[in-house]
């Protein structure tokens, strides 16, 4: 039986005599269906169905559709549905209620991004990278199938393509990355030929791989561009890849396999760069520095290089095989908002990941100006600390200064070799296990292939991985 009830609707006796009233002033008029229903003795049914149906609206409508509207205000909006946004959603969920909380995200697939540097070598199929983001928005948050187009922080509001205006309490920006394909002459239009990928996309990492396959002999070309990038290492990771593959199918004295990097080190932290300077040694691979690609003749399998120290000084190299890692940039819809730093990104303090001007707004992941590594894992630890921040924030008390900018790059060598690269905002090493992490493991690659991505979808995502702090300090003796 259902016991809900309006809390205006009057006794039922009163409101059958009023109806009995109304009928003999009327007594040509036939009983309508809708006064029968009220009349019979599943009134009260009647009436829940009612409430049900009408909560938001100021008249009982029965043709209207009112509860199934989007809402136009949330406590916690988040925007993005990447790794940053699912998991913040998750740990809002528990905080303030999953009818509190909603998320702003179009596309209709989730992808777990770090495995594509294995995909594009052909170690893991691209079917298990992704699953629908109906699947992975927490149980009971509003998912908002939209994008965004303008934020108003002034106005706690933002703005939608769809033309809707949802107004927030606290807001949270989990928008990523944004891949600037355009910004290289020649693509994206070049991947239509052959030779040619990139493993930062859905549409072009499955021809990485093909053109691994494909490859005869000549230059493999693996590039990095002289922006911010998330995942820094995937751009040599899949060079070491490729060498292996090469190696393994005899076609190795045949390729000359070049690294052309717009930096002047192959790796921020000296502790791995020395470690990947003697594999790069031991392996005759060819490194050139401040290289930045700017042109893909497709048609001809040529690629320009701009020298970053003197800028108009180009070289074109031929290519039997091209993997492009293509300029990046905050999204356009953060850059022309209040919210942005000079170069575009959300301004947040370091430490607290609280934005610098408005204190109802976070950011999370790779969207923000936090000088650290655009990586999964630094979500992770980042998602700890702004929960704790966030918590702070609705107590009206000040947030408390944790995040030490960790991240992690497992740097992927072989196709059973991982060198898991952990450090902080100082570019030191702060590694998980107490061995020396620089060295090629076997261990490690498994962690990189299988655990991690079993740990992304059934932990972070769910708000319960905060990274592994804690098992540092268990693993460290409480020392680290």
């Amino acid at each position: 039986m259902c016991l809900c009830v309006l809390p205006s609707l009057v006794p039922r006796a009163l409101h059958l005599r009023r109806l009995k009233c109304r009928l003999k002033l009327r007594s040509r008029v036939k009983m309508t269906p809708l006064v029968a229903l009220v009349s019979s003795p599943h009134a009260r049914l009647f009436t829940c169905f009612l409430r049900l149906g009408a909560q938001q609206a100021s008249s009982l409508q029965l043709h209207t559709g009112t509860s199934l509207a989007v809402k136009n205000y949330h406590e916690v909006l988040v925007l993005g549905g990447g790794s940053g946004g699912i998991t913040m959603a998750s740990r809002m969920k528990k905080k303030v209620g999953a009818e509190n909380v909603a998320v702003i995200e179009p596309s209709e697939r989730h992808f777990y991004q770090p495995i594509w540097t294995l995909v594009g070598a052909g170690a893991k199929q691209l079917s298990s990278s992704g699953r629908p983001t109906e699947s992975v928005i927490p149980s009971g948050v509003e998912w908002i199938k939209d994008r965004v187009a303008e934020l108003n922080p002034d106005k706690n509001c933002i703005h939608t393509d769809n033309g809707k205006e949802i107004s927030y309490k606290y807001l949270i920006i989990a928008l990523g990355i944004q891949l600037d394909y355009g910004k290289i002459k020649g693509l994206p239009e070049g991947f239509s030929h052959p030779k040619i990928g990139s493993n930062y996309s859905v549409s072009t990492v499955e021809k990485t791989w093909k053109a691994l396959q494909d490859f005869k002999e000549g230059n493999a070309i693996f590039t990095f561009p002289n922006t911010p990038i998330k995942c820094a290492g995937a751009p040599q990771k899949i060079m070491y890849l490729s060498e292996d593959y090469f190696r393994k199918t005899g076609k190795r004295s045949k390729a000359n396999i070049i690294f052309n990097t717009s930096l002047g080190s192959i790796f921020g932290v000296k502790k791995y760069a020395d470690a990947l300077m003697e594999i790069i040694q031991e392996r005759n691979l060819t490194v050139n520095y401040k290289q930045n690609l700017i042109e893909v003749r497709a048609d001809r399998q040529e690629a320009v290089f701009e020298n970053v120290d003197n800028p108009g000084e180009t070289q074109v190299i031929p290519y039997e095989m091209l993997h492009v890692t293509p300029p990046m940039s905050a999204p356009d819809v953060l850059k022309k908002s209040p919210l942005a730093d000079a170069a575009g990104w959300v301004d947040v303090d370091k430490e607290t990941l609280q934005h610098k001007k408005y204190p109802n707004v976070f950011g999370i992941g790779d969207c923000t100006n936090l000088p650290t590594s655009k990586t999964a894992a630094a979500v992770a630890a980042q998602s700890g600390v702004l929960d704790r921040t966030i918590s702070l924030v609705m107590k009206n008390e000040k947030p408390t200064k944790e995040y030490d900018g960790y991240t992690s790059c497992p740097l992927v060598t072989s196709y059973n070799r991982v060198i898991l690269a952990e450090f902080n905002y100082n570019m030191q090493p702060l590694e998980t296990f107490p061995f020396d992490q620089s060295r090629e493991r076997v261990s490690m690659y498994f962690m990189k292939a299988d655990m991690m991505p079993f740990l992304y979808w059934n932990m972070m995502l769910r708000g319960y991985w905060g990274g592994p702090a804690f098992l540092r300090k268990l693993l460290h003796l409480g020392m680290s």
